[in-house]
């Protein structure tokens, strides 16, 4: 019989949403011949307003938040360079590969894989998108804090794009400054905390320079998607546990790889970046039915993603790790 493979290279989080949110989804297949009410999305825009404290005229619906990124660039790349830093989310760089004019990226090295903001700045006084995702994929780590968004913001050349993805994880949203600050867009996703990965939910937080470009996207989104969004964000308990659960189960992770000598970073996010001592770890690790992120084409060799998963999963990926080490020692 084939085992099983564990995934934790996406970053999706193990657990499945309640009853009534899968019910709701389930809801959704029996119109599955018509199209969105206009007045479910608006429901959804309503709640996700609240649950962003902001007015509902500043949310944006998306089937994926990375959908809101590329159109970001569409809109916006024409006449200004794109900013954005290295390693990041590697959807959006390829968007910006594709359609930016310019693109400049910032390096983050490790081993702090620190921002230097005055270089930011520096190159956003001339007319720039910036995209930075906060929490950083891959490093887990915060990247800018109050008074940098501040600082960028600011300054009129440029446009300033945060992905939030891991908002819940982290604890840290700059979603208030948007009403005041036009050229500052949040961007966000139900994928990650709300266990709806396959739902496929994004929305912006948008300042209104981002409102106007985005004027005429409109998202249709699923009869399921939609139905199980709304649901989720009436009963949004769960998310808390969620956060909880896969918080608690990282940490451990973390500290058991530690105690096993691997450099490991630490995280605000639902997974770990782990720097091992051999170049094929995830040709390895995928040898034993443990899928993990290889980030050689953004990092030097021998880095690895690694989503949190069940205990279960967590434990046979600390088994697998420890199994490697021993042949390469």
């Amino acid at each position: 019989m084939l085992r099983e493979t564990i995934r934790l290279d996406m970053n999706e989080v193990p657990y499945l949403p309640p009853r009534g949110v899968l019910e709701a989804a389930q809801k959704g297949l029996s119109s599955l011949n018509r199209y969105t009410e206009p007045q479910s999305l608006e429901r959804l825009r309503e709640l996700l307003a609240d649950y962003s404290q902001v007015a509902k005229e500043h949310i944006v619906l998306s089937p994926g938040s990375d959908l809101l990124l590329r159109e970001a660039i569409h809109a916006f790349a024409k006449g200004r360079r794109v900013v954005m830093v290295s390693p990041s989310f590697f959807p959006t760089v390829q968007a910006a590969t594709e359609f930016a004019t310019e693109r400049l990226s910032i390096r983050l090295s490790p081993p702090g894989f620190d921002l230097n903001l005055g270089l930011l700045n520096d190159v956003a006084s001339e007319p720039a998108l910036v995209i930075i995702d906060n929490p950083n994929n891959p490093t887990g780590q915060t990247l800018l804090d109050r008074q940098a968004v501040e600082t960028l913001v600011g300054n009129a050349n440029a446009l300033l794009v945060i992905d939030e993805a891991y908002y819940e994880f982290s604890g840290l949203t700059l979603a208030d400054m948007v009403p005041s600050c036009p050229n500052l867009a949040i961007t966000r996703t139900m994928d990650k905390a709300f266990s709806l990965a396959g739902a496929r939910v994004g929305y912006a937080i948008a300042g209104r320079t981002f409102l106007d470009a985005l004027s005429s996207f409109y998202a249709f989104l699923p009869q399921s998607s939609l139905l199980a969004a709304i649901e989720a964000l009436s009963s949004r308990g769960y998310v808390r546990r969620n956060v909880q659960r896969v918080v608690e189960e990282r940490e451990r992770v973390w500290r058991a790889l530690r105690e096993e000598g691997a450099q490991v970073y630490p995280s605000t996010t639902n997974f770990l970046l782990i720097k091992t001592d051999f170049p094929d770890a995830a040709n390895r690790f995928e040898e034993m039915g443990i899928l993990v992120s290889d980030l050689s084409n953004q990092l030097p060799a021998g880095f690895i993603r690694v989503s949190t998963g069940t205990r279960e999963e967590n434990d046979a990926f600390i088994s697998g790790y420890m199994r490697i080490r021993e042949a390469y020692d």
